[in-house]
């Protein structure tokens, strides 16, 4: 599968200025996989290691971090050398030994002709929880996040290139035929999401049953993670919430309340747990802004939150959600479905560029109106309200253009795209299935 992140890894290899490399992200999103890719295909020779696998690369970082003595004791443990300018060097799940973190920074000031690139899923939690004599190579690291598959790149896996390359971002005359295969490509990735072997079983034979069961050992191994690498206490809260999150979601008020997921429960009994699963990556916690003010982060109401999954076509398996719901237009499922469209767009603007994924809020002003969706990109601040259909009637981004006039807002449904204008700024309509070709810059 085409890997967006790939072209990151060419750029990184190339830089003059290079650091180590690691590669972050939620487990089974295909790290691995595009390491060893990356590997065979730009480099004489990979040298691959495992810590979940290999138990004596352990005793290798238990000595001094001396860059060459490590390649040296690492290539008499692979039986070849590991030569410097030839050898990309891959240390997969280095979240389970602190020590080769910190080995990175004297990689990176006393070996940095070697291309050395980490992998970990659970790095966030092991940043956290690092001993004091341990320290993390803050400054001599170069970090990327691999999300699962968005939305271009299971186009793209689907063999859709010529689609896919016809679009233009910013282009707003697509051919029926084009809008038409998009739309029905975006309703079968919400049965997949972007996990790598949901999307292979799906392209293989298209069997619902099988993508199910793949989704349902992923959801299982993650839950089998929370016993591994959660402190012992935490198990217990980590399962209510994960476990909690698609009911959480289904309420009319969507904010996530501690005592949903346990009955007298507070925000002290549980947050530490919800920050496990924060900086483990499956979850993303969006607050509420009541005044979009610049920089968003500065004024998000940070006990004001929502939470959504990493991943779509997790959250529809968890919530037990039929796949043939997705394709029709039952009042009994719209509610549902909106909730997964939802999540698919914010997962789409987490590995959007053109604004600051790194901070997404939603904006509610008492109990009047709620805009799904605040992103900023340079000075502006862009509201998006989601549809997960092709009625567009959005009350509440009427509410929020009224109030501040914003420059241009954002819809999103199944509608053709569109741009109109009236005296309170700029709308703009882009389907589901557009969003990731978006420039929130240029807007």
């Amino acid at each position: 599968m085409e890997r967006i992140a790939y072209k990151e890894l060419l750029e990184w290899k190339q830089k003059t200025d290079r650091q180590p490399l690691i590669l972050q992200g939620v487990r089974q999103c295909g790290k691995t996989w595009l390491l060893k890719t990356f590997g065979e295909q730009e480099f004489e020779d990979t040298a691959y290691f495992n810590f979940e696998h290999t138990e004596q690369l352990f005793g290798i970082f238990e000595q001094d971090l001396d860059p060459k003595r490590i390649i040296f004791e690492l290539g008499i443990l692979r039986n070849q050398s590991i030569i410097p300018g030839k050898t990309l060097l891959i240390l997969d799940e280095i979240q389970m030994c602190p020590r080769a973190l910190t080995a990175l920074k004297y990689f990176a000031e006393n070996l940095s002709s070697l291309h050395v690139a980490a992998a970990g899923s659970l790095l966030g939690v092991t940043i956290s929880q690092m001993q004091k004599n341990v320290s993390y190579p803050v400054g001599k690291v170069q970090t990327l996040t691999l999300y699962p598959l968005n939305f271009e790149e299971f186009v793209l896996a689907n063999g859709e290139t010529l689609l896919h390359d016809s679009i233009k971002t910013g282009e707003e005359m697509l051919p029926a035929v084009v809008l038409g295969k998009l739309e029905s490509l975006y309703r079968k990735y919400l049965i997949t999401g972007g996990m790598p072997a949901a999307v292979s079983a799906w392209l293989a034979s298209e069997d619902v049953e099988a993508v199910d069961r793949i989704l349902d050992n992923i959801i299982l191994d993650y839950e089998r993670d929370f016993i591994k690498y959660a402190p012992r206490n935490e198990y217990p809260k980590l399962s209510l919430i994960w476990k909690g999150i698609p009911a959480q979601l289904a309420r009319d008020n969507q904010k996530f309340v501690f005592s949903h997921i346990k009955t007298g429960a507070r925000a002290r009994d549980l947050e530490d747990a919800l920050h496990w699963l924060l900086s483990a990556g499956l979850i993303y916690q969006v607050t509420r802004i009541e005044q979009p003010n610049i920089p968003l982060s500065t004024f998000a109401e940070r006990s004001y939150f929502k939470i959504y999954l990493s991943d779509v076509g997790l959250l529809r398996r968890m919530s037990r959600f039929p796949s043939e719901a997705l394709f029709d237009s039952a009042e009994s499922t719209a509610y549902m479905r909106g909730i997964l469209a939802e999540n698919f767009v914010l997962t789409e603007l987490m590995t959007n560029k053109s604004h600051d994924a790194a901070e997404v809020c939603f904006w509610k002003s008492g109990g009047i109106a709620e805009v799904d969706f605040l992103i900023q990109s340079g000075c502006l601040i862009i509201p998006i309200e989601v549809k997960s259909g092709k009625n567009t009637r959005a009350r509440s981004l009427f509410e929020y253009r009224k109030k501040y006039a914003p420059k241009c807002a954002v819809k999103t449904s199944l509608q053709r795209p569109q741009v109109t204008a009236d005296e309170a700024g700029v709308i703009r309509e882009i389907p589901l299935y557009l969003l990731w070709a978006a420039d929130f810059k240029k807007m």
